[in-house]
């Protein structure tokens, strides 16, 4: 059992998912970190000097030892314009891998198609070879 999961471990699939995965997390960060303090803070200007982060519904003050009850939207907010963010770039990346794999694929049809003879030579070869056979 340890020699297959030795296998599968090793298995190029695996590794560059895990890579993918590191990649993606660090990538998850930095946007994290652009819309919490370069996009919300703008945003929060244009809106009248308005904190994102600290918007919030409050339920019930704070009272003595208990600490204030409150809905924070406006964190909500931050992870959505995060999301949407990644999904965007996430959207371009596959649509530019989609678009080398396209031009792979023609590339390859391409190099067969000059490896294949024309059929119509070769139906004219085939005459030709059945001619000379009578005579």
């Amino acid at each position: 059992m340890i020699k297959e999961f030795k296998e599968f471990i090793a298995n190029g699939n695996v590794v560059d998912m895990a890579i993918g995965l590191v990649m993606g997390l660090a990538f998850k960060a930095i946007i994290d970190s652009f819309v919490a303090d370069i996009l919300t803070p703008v945003i929060g200007l244009i809106l009248g000097g308005l904190d994102l982060s600290n918007m919030k519904i409050v339920l019930r003050a704070a009272q003595g030892e208990a600490g204030e009850l409150a809905i924070t939207y406006g964190n909500l907010i931050q992870v959505i314009i995060s999301f949407l963010l990644v999904a965007f770039f996430l959207f371009l990346l596959v649509k530019a891998v989609n678009k080398m794999r396209a031009a792979s694929k023609k590339e390859e049809a391409e190099e067969e198609a000059a490896e294949e003879p024309d059929p119509d030579i070769v139906l004219l070869t085939e005459i030709r070879d059945l001619l000379k056979d009578k005579e």
